[in-house]
């Protein structure tokens, strides 16, 4: 319900944009690692291929 509610009130440029979350392994531990970023819609795919 309320991903409902708070989706009807984006309006204007924060519709443009999106929260892009990636899974990045470091080469020194092999620990898995978080990479978060808020990226123009049209550059989510260009985010992954890094």
């Amino acid at each position: 319900m309320a991903k409902k509610a708070v989706a009807s009130l984006q309006k204007g440029a924060g519709r443009g944009h999106a929260k892009v979350i990636k899974m990045v392994k470091s080469d020194k531990s092999g620990a898995y690692s978080f990479e978060e970023s808020v990226v123009p819609n049209e550059m989510v795919q260009e985010f992954f291929k890094k």
